[in-house]
């Protein structure tokens, strides 16, 4: 099974890069994460519906055929580091690779959240979109920790 992360906006600094790579090399092979970043779509003179569209085709086309799309929205269900954890074990059971999609800075276009299968929330805080990607492969590999009886997560 692959854990797809697919994040609207290119450039992130050095520190979250880092941290997120640091995290992504720990999954075992049968669990593998992968990041696509796809272009912010520009702001100049364009109304949101616009741009929210541009970028909704871009998220698409990076996400392969028969995934199943989990949309992160603050309008999201929230989960508990544990439910996360059952979720994942479900998608792996399930078989299917999982696309997790974090929007741009206007969030993800209104039709794209509505088609998703899940949508989730990570926290009621506004985050970085740096942080966003940190946040949710730290969670994925602390639920995964958490299915595998390993030592990361302590109670």
């Amino acid at each position: 099974m692959k854990l797809l992360i697919v994040a609207v906006g290119q450039k992130v600094p050095d520190w979250a890069q880092t941290a997120y790579d640091d995290y992504a090399k720990r999954f075992p092979p049968e669990l593998r994460v992968e990041i696509k970043t796809v272009k912010t779509e520009p702001r100049a003179s364009r109304t949101l519906e616009t741009l929210l569209s541009a970028e909704r085709e871009r998220i698409e086309a990076a996400v392969p055929r028969g995934s199943r799309v989990v949309a992160l929205d603050e309008r999201g269900t929230t989960l508990t580091t544990r439910a996360l954890a059952v979720q994942l074990q479900a998608w792996q059971l399930e078989g299917d690779d999982v696309a997790l999609v974090i929007g741009g800075p206007d969030g993800l276009d209104p039709a794209f959240r509505a088609a998703a299968h899940q949508r989730i929330r990570l926290s009621d805080l506004t985050l970085p979109h740096a942080m966003v990607r940190v946040l949710l492969i730290e969670q994925l590999y602390r639920a995964w920790s958490i299915n595998a009886n390993h030592p990361y997560h302590r109670e």
